[in-house]
């Protein structure tokens, strides 16, 4: 059976993206951009369950 890495990389860049918009959040928190703040943390929220189905539907952890 062949291996598919599509799923490994799409996990890699959504956890890439969940880093860059954490960073993001802490800065704009920082200089008190309180909106911008709230919106990185809702993106924060719905790229993690994203992560995690990508993860539970592609990669094969009992391989």
């Amino acid at each position: 059976m062949k291996r598919s890495y599509l799923p490994v990389a799409l996990l890699l860049a959504v956890l890439m993206l969940n880093i860059i918009v954490t960073q993001y959040m802490v800065h704009q928190y920082f200089y008190q951009n309180y909106v911008n703040t709230i919106v990185a943390g809702i993106m924060n929220l719905v790229l993690f369950p994203l992560a995690f189905l990508i993860y539970k539907k592609g990669v094969n952890v009992h391989d």
